[in-house]
Formats: C-alpha cells, sequence, structure tokens
C-alpha cells in the first residue's frame, strides 16, 4: 500500500503531494509496483489535529477522480469522516482507511456498508494530539484486541461483509516505545486474536503501517529521512509475522524485499 499524503504537514516530507503531484506520485507508486495506493489529507501524526472535511474534500476528491481515470489500482483513502468518505467513495474510492474505526464518526459504517466499500479498523489510543503523552497498558493484546472487535461488530451490523475488514494494530498510535516491539514481536499472535476470528473469520487480513515512524529512529539514531534500512527490515519482520499489507513511504525498495521473502518462503 503506498502512501500519497495530499497534505503539507505529515511527517515525512517527500510523502506530500498536492493536485497534480499528487496524481503524478500516485501513478509513479503503481509502476514501481504497489498494490493499493492509499491517499490521504489530513495529518495523524503525533500531536496533529483535525482538519475541516472542505479541506479534506478540496484535496482529496479531484485527485481521486484523476487517478481513476488512468488507473484500475484499488484507492484507499485514510480519513475518520463519514461525509469524506462518502465523496471519496463516490469519486471512485474502493476501501476506507479508518484511523480510529468507526470510533470518531458513527455515520462511517452506514457510508462504507452502502457503497460496499472494504474497511480498515485501526487501534489508536486518544487522539493524534496527545496519544503519545505517556501511553499505558494494563493488557496490550487484550485492550487492541476488544477494541477491534467493538469495531468489528459495528461494520458487520452496519451490512460490511466480514471479508471486507481488515484490522491493523496501529503502531505508533498511543503505543510507547515498547509496545510498538512487543506488537512486531507477536504479529503472529495478533493475526490470530480469537474475538476477532470470531467474528471475521481465522484468516481475517492484518495492514502493518510502520513506515519511517520514530520508534524505528528511536533504534538506529536517524531522523526520518534516515529510516529506510530500518523500515525494511521491520516491514521484512512483519511479514515474516503474518501482515498482509504493509502501508509504505518507499514502494519500489518494498516491493523487491517481498520479492526475495516470496522467493525464499514460496506461498508466504
Amino acid at each position: 500500500m503506498a502512501i500519497v499524503n495530499c497534505n503539507k504537514d505529515s511527517f515525512y516530507e517527500p510523502s506530500r503531494a498536492m493536485g497534480k503531484k499528487a496524481l503524478e506520485k500516485a501513478l509513479a507508486a503503481e509502476k514501481e509496483g504497489a498494490a493499493i495506493v492509499d491517499f490521504g489529507a489530513e495529518s495523524t501524526r503525533p500531536g496533529s489535529v483535525y482538519i475541516s472535511c472542505e479541506e479534506e474534500l478540496d484535496a482529496l476528491v479531484p485527485v481521486i477522480r484523476s487517478f481513476r481515470e488512468r488507473s484500475p489500482l484499488p484507492v484507499s483513502v485514510d480519513t475518520r469522516k463519514a461525509a469524506v468518505a462518502k465523496a471519496v467513495l463516490e469519486a471512485g474510492a474502493d476501501i476506507i482507511n479508518d484511523i480510529s474505526a468507526f470510533t470518531d464518526d458513527p455515520e462511517m459504517p452506514g457510508v462504507c456498508a452502502a457503497a460496499g466499500a472494504a474497511v480498515v479498523l485501526m487501534h489508536k489510543k486518544g487522539d493524534p494530539l496527545t496519544m503519545q503523552e505517556a501511553p499505558s497498558y494494563g493488557n496490550l493484546f487484550g485492550e487492541i484486541e476488544c477494541f477491534l472487535a467493538a469495531a468489528a461488530g459495528k461494520a458487520v451490523a452496519a451490512g460490511i461483509p466480514k471479508e471486507k475488514i481488515i484490522f491493523d494494530p496501529g503502531i505508533g498510535f498511543g503505543k510507547a516505545h515498547e509496545h510498538n516491539l512487543e506488537i512486531l514481536r507477536r504479529l503472529s499472535f495478533f493475526a490470530s486474536l480469537p474475538l476477532l476470528a470470531e467474528i471475521c473469520g481465522k484468516d481475517y487480513p492484518v495492514l502493518i503501517g510502520l513506515s519511517r515512524k520514530s520508534f524505528i529512529g528511536r533504534i538506529t539514531g536517524g531522523g526520518a529521512g534516515e529510516r529506510l534500512s530500518g523500515t525494511l527490515a521491520a516491514n521484512g519482520a512483519a511479514i515474516m509475522g503474518g501482515a498482509d499489507i504493509i502501508r509504505v513511504h518507499d514502494v519500489k525498495e518494498h516491493v523487491d524485499l517481498v520479492k526475495i521473502l516470496s522467493a525464499l518462503r514460496p506461498g508466504l
């Protein structure tokens, strides 16, 4: 899943592109081998705040329409607003990537169901503005499991087919450094949580979004622009641990990574 940030404040500057440049970036990602393109207009980096529906729509709808005219590739949109989801789905999007897992806007499940969209339900603790201020858990996986099971229940109740539900443990979203590492170390456990399996079947898809995030820099010492090798290592571990989709800034390098891992472990 290739990241195209249609804004001016996402944490990794080269991921930002507006208007025609966003379209060019998405088409380049397809050429490099992306399987999905994920557009987003609202930065959800730590410390960020909401933007208006109008700002999101102005940044997203023209780009999605233009990309859809040129490409059959599945389009994902990173939004937590039902009004934005409705408009981008009408413009040709296929997937709504909701970092709030339906907790921010109660209209979101119905909008996605009516459009026949797939959904990414991500766990986060708190809001982006304050989520990294000393996050703590009594039971990390237990809390993530209950949160996502509740979201999946809303999705199924609204009429979203269980096979169109994708789960994301939310690396960096209300997680301390040790929480991020624990999720990656035990990703195979996350990929088989009983409450999620009960709702969506034992082979539910898992998405991991860790590209160039700060926990990688904490280990390697590099800034966002120096975290490619660390990102590749972490995503390699995620794939081996059971991730089905990796959300990345650097498509070509990750396509090569997947090719090597698939050659080493056919059927991965």
